[in-house]
Order: structure tokens, then C-alpha cells, then sequence
């Protein structure tokens, strides 16, 4: 397990507790750098969307234990946050949330000469997505995917 695996599962397990007394749900943890700094992204989420002062519970708690576990040797900005409308579907758990809703989904490199897909997410399992565009099925592998995320506007 990488460093950053490492770091995003145990934050993960610590915010648990957390999420439960603060009435919201886990999104997605990652841990990034980009430039010189180094950033501890929490996403939360709850049926209604969360507010700002969901995101500072949550900081706040989550802040403290990890000042007490101290398991991250780097400097590092903590942000708590929604995954926001658009929300890039990373995991099964997004997947499964998401099935029959629209989504766009780019791959790698073209398929059938374009990278962008807009439909309606029908299936996922291991190896593939599938969506419908305009009522035909489309299935593209997981490792040709760059993204899939919530469409705004379909």
C-alpha cells in the first residue's frame, strides 16, 4: 500500500466516529500533492447537501485527532468540503448511488474518434461502465476511463 493509500484509509477510519455525531456521510478522502504542498481532502455528503458549517464540524473534529494521532510526517492543509454537484464517481459505492442518473465519462484516448460521453449510468461491475446514450448501450473497460462524473446539465 502506498503512502497516500495509507494515509487516506486511516483518516478514513478516524472520521468515522465523526461523520456519525455530525449527522453526514463519508464522500471520498485523498490525499494529493500538487505544487510543493501537500493536501488532506475530505469530502462529506448528506441527502439534503451539506453547508458550511457542516464542513467546519467535521474540520474541527477531524483536526484534533489528527493532531493526536500525528501520522502524516509532511506539512499539510486540511479541507473539508462537499464533492460538489459534479461529483466524480471514483468508487463503487459512487457508482451504485448513481446508477440511473446522468453522467459524463471521458476515456484516455478515443474511442470510436472522440473521448466524451454524456448518458445515463446503467451498470458497472469490475471490469467495465455502462452507459446509455440516446438508447444505445455503451460499455467501456475500466482501465480506458479517465473519469466519470455527475452531469450538470444532460
Amino acid at each position: 500500500m502506498s503512502k497516500r493509500e495509507t494515509y487516506e484509509e486511516k483518516t478514513e477510519i478516524l472520521l468515522v466516529p465523526i461523520v456519525e455525531r455530525c449527522g453526514v456521510e463519508i464522500y471520498d478522502v485523498e490525499y494529493v500533492k500538487e505544487g510543493k504542498e501537500y493536501y488532506l481532502r475530505v469530502f462529506i455528503d448528506k441527502p439534503e447537501g451539506v453547508n458550511i458549517q457542516d464542513c467546519e464540524n467535521v474540520s474541527r473534529a477531524l483536526s484534533d485527532v489528527l493532531d493526536e494521532e500525528d501520522f502524516i510526517p509532511d506539512a499539510y492543509i486540511l479541507e473539508v468540503s462537499s464533492p460538489g454537484l459534479g461529483r466524480v464517481l471514483k468508487k463503487d459505492r459512487h457508482l451504485e448511488k448513481s446508477l440511473g442518473e446522468a453522467v459524463e465519462l471521458k476515456t484516455y484516448k478515443p474511442i470510436d474518434r472522440q473521448k466524451e460521453f454524456e448518458g445515463i449510468l446503467k451498470a458497472y461491475d469490475a471490469e467495465s461502465v455502462t452507459i446509455e446514450e440516446n438508447g444505445v448501450l455503451h460499455r467501456f473497460e475500466r482501465p480506458d476511463i479517465a473519469t466519470v462524473r455527475l452531469a450538470l446539465d444532460i
